[in-house]
């Protein structure tokens, strides 16, 4: 390891020593910031487009895209094999994973929010807003998602995938239940069996018995909580 490398992650705690391109935790982190924000200014665009209207209008894939640059950034990598935190530097790498999936999701709202506004339409940051408050737990858990899914335990990366289902999962119920006359069904229906093949390939990947229950288990449970949070909120 040279000493650009080393000092990169002392100033990162948590992120890696670099990738195998040799790429510096700190351009990486760059990059997954920077690819937020384009990804709320491709929102923008797409909703513009036939047939990605209602994709771009929804969070889940939001969710997924967090939690993949999180992954990217190789923040919290260091958390340790056998769970997402051992000790206080795994905590700490944990804390910063998750706080970087916050950072990511409200740079995407900005993104959005500027694409919006030079593209001739009307739109406000506010942070009263529905989903910029939602962005707060989300990328809490986006962050999460993210170290749990690079865990040598079973466990932990059954947890993540019934997660990161869950909130496809969920969205899409809520979709056809509320919104399906005005979007169609097709969106939600597909965004539902992306969510249900999250589910198997991480009972797959989790590779034992209880990972496998887990990754079910909370796939099926966070299905109806976040299936019941939309539907309580009705207008988000």
């Amino acid at each position: 390891m040279n000493s650009t490398l080393s000092s990169s992650s002392a100033a990162l705690p948590g992120t890696s020593s670099g990738s195998a391109a040799g790429v510096p935790p700190l351009a990486r982190v760059t990059m997954a910031l920077t690819g937020a924000v384009l990804a709320g200014v491709a929102t923008s665009f797409g909703q513009a487009v036939p047939g990605l209207g209602t994709v771009s209008n929804s969070a889940g894939p939001w969710f997924v895209v967090a939690a993949l640059l999180v992954l990217a950034a190789g923040v919290g990598r260091g958390a340790g094999a056998g769970a997402p935190a051992r000790g206080r530097g795994g905590w700490l790498s944990v804390a910063l994973a998750m706080a970087l999936g916050v950072v990511l999701l409200e740079l995407m709202h900005i993104g959005y929010w500027a694409a919006t506004n030079l593209r001739g339409y009307v739109d406000t940051l506010s942070i009263t807003n529905f989903w910029v408050v939602m962005a707060v737990p989300a990328g809490l858990l986006a962050g999460a998602v993210a170290v749990a899914a690079r865990s040598a335990d079973g466990r932990w990366r059954g947890a993540a995938a019934g997660a990161t289902a869950a909130v496809l999962i969920g969205e899409g119920v809520r979709g056809l239940l509320q919104v399906a006359a005005t979007t169609g069904s097709a969106t939600w229906i597909v965004q539902i069996v992306v969510g249900i093949a999250v589910v198997v390939v991480g009972m797959a990947l989790a590779r034992t018995p209880v990972g496998r229950v887990v990754a079910l288990g909370s796939g099926i449970i966070g299905s109806v909580a976040v299936a019941a949070v939309y539907v309580g909120v009705g207008w988000a």
